[in-house]
């Protein structure tokens, strides 16, 4: 009998913290798993300098011919159904942020999709009350099926094939293949709201590991998983936070950005972008550490969005209105996020150290809704979230006023915590980042409560229960 191998498919930045920053793969390899990673063809060599070692091999998830393939086999459908997959989830779960996504198709569909629009919200209807029309959706999928990858199933002879999602992304197409060559499938969880945004698989998947109780329940009452397929495994991602693997020195860090330490810090991460402006999230903070209404002498730090290096126009045009505040105001500093390169952009592990670093010392982090409130709340810090709707919105784009998205599953749970604060306007974010000065303490049970609840394995050791999860289904 030859040796056991698995295929896993890494198509985000997030996915290589995920499996390779952690304890995943090199549980499997020193159980003596042979692992194949499939990513971003152009970084193959750069990821094998990082992460390689015996027993792991990288290939190419030749997401350009799987993209080509979206965008001209029959893309329309291929589209539709990807649209009735994300939106189509069972009503038993809160649907705020999948309607929200359906709100903006709507406001930003082009002709043709707007005449096709009445005919699919009448689909997405019918999914959400019956079982069966969406087992009708989910398997019409499989009919695409590009077979891009028959010479590395046919090379390696997988046991077993790992993804990122549940084909929620392009790696729907090696899904796709696997489950038509009979070989095993399994999906991990990688962000905090992916249960609750974004619905029923997109291939056949055998087995799926998640955060928490939480996600498990809405993956098997929205997405109709049934509960013997699914494992609690943590969030492997999160493993060097808990441990402090990533954590630089005080002084360091500040110097790093040219931080007075003795000022407070008080942080801004920007999110949410796809659905509105943060610019006015950001002027607001810069006029209160500027003007000194804040409770001690203060500083913010502004981390970009990867968003904001995507070649669109309005996300351009606020990255450069932000770097211009941190080069006019003395106190307003800005840290951009790293890119790996290729398809996986900025969403990248290669600042880890960064972002635990600017949670760690911040005095208050602030941010929309972003996952980055579990992440300074595992690193016990005071969070605000500031939701001041924009006054013009994104022109010519739909916009999501955020005072109106409290109600998102994942933000429920956090404002329902009592972890941090939600501010709408500018007076009460000055008075929620004063509370937090004066009371740096304040919260902090509720805090650990929130990310137990959302975390489950707070001890680093989420990387070795997935392992051990993904080694029983070899």
């Amino acid at each position: 009998m030859g040796s056991r191998r698995v295929f896993i498919s890494a198509d985000h930045g997030l996915a290589i913290v995920y499996f390779l920053q952690s304890a995943v793969v090199n549980g499997l390899l020193e159980a003596g798993i042979e692992v194949v990673l499939l990513t971003d063809d152009g970084l193959r060599e750069r990821i094998q300098q990082a992460f390689g070692k015996p027993g792991l091999i990288i290939e190419g998830l030749r997401l350009k011919q799987a993209r080509a393939y979206f965008q001209t086999e029959h893309n329309s459908l291929q589209w539709w159904l990807d649209f009735l997959r994300r939106a189509g989830a069972a009503n038993r779960i809160n649907l705020e942020a999948v309607d929200s996504y359906v709100r903006q198709v709507q406001g930003e569909a082009h002709k043709r999709r707007r005449i096709l629009f009445p005919l699919m919200e009448g689909m997405v209807a019918g999914m959400r009350h019956s079982k069966q029309v969406r087992r009708a959706i989910v398997r019409a999928q499989n009919e695409f099926n590009p077979q891009l990858y028959s010479d590395l199933f046919d090379r390696y002879q997988p046991d077993l094939v790992i993804a990122s999602t549940p084909g929620w992304r392009l790696d729907r197409y090696i899904l796709r293949e696997a489950a038509a060559r009979g070989v095993s499938t399994a999906s991990v969880i990688v962000g905090w709201d992916n249960t609750s945004s974004y619905s029923l698989p997109g291939a056949p998947v055998d087995w799926i590991n998640c955060w928490s109780e939480i996600q498990k329940e809405e993956l098997i009452q929205g997405s109709d998983w049934a509960p013997q397929r699914i494992n609690i495994g943590g969030i492997p991602s999160y493993d060097g936070y808990f441990q402090e693997q990533w954590l630089m020195p005080r002084q360091e860090y500040f110097r790093l950005h040219g931080l007075d330490p003795k000022r407070k810090l008080i942080s801004y991460a920007c999110s949410f972008i796809s659905f509105s402006p943060n610019i006015q999230n950001v002027e607001a903070l810069a006029r209160l550490v500027s003007s000194n209404s804040l409770a001690a002498p203060a500083q913010l730090l502004v981390r970009l969005h990867p968003n904001h290096f995507m070649d669109v126009p309005r996300f351009i045009t606020e990255r450069e209105r932000i770097r211009q505040m941190g080069r006019e105001l003395q106190h307003v500093h800005v840290v951009e996020p790293v890119p790996l390169g290729g398809e996986l952009g900025y969403y990248s592990g290669e600042d880890m150290p960064e972002k635990s670093s600017m949670m760690a010392y911040s005095d208050v982090f602030t941010t929309v809704y972003s996952t980055m409130v579990v992440e300074a709340s595992v690193h016990a810090r005071p969070v605000v979230s500031v939701c001041i709707d924009s006054a013009v919105g994104w022109p010519g784009k739909f916009t999501l006023p955020l005072s109106k998205i409290g109600g998102w599953p994942t933000h429920a749970r956090f404002r329902e915590s009592g972890a941090g604060k939600e501010t709408l306007n500018e007076e009460q974010l000055c008075l929620a980042i004063n509370y937090y000065l004066e009371n740096p303490h304040a919260n902090h049970e509720a805090r650990e409560k929130f990310v137990t609840q959302e975390c489950t394995f707070v001890d680093g050791s989420a990387g070795m229960h997935t392992a051990s999860y993904l080694l029983s289904l070899v």
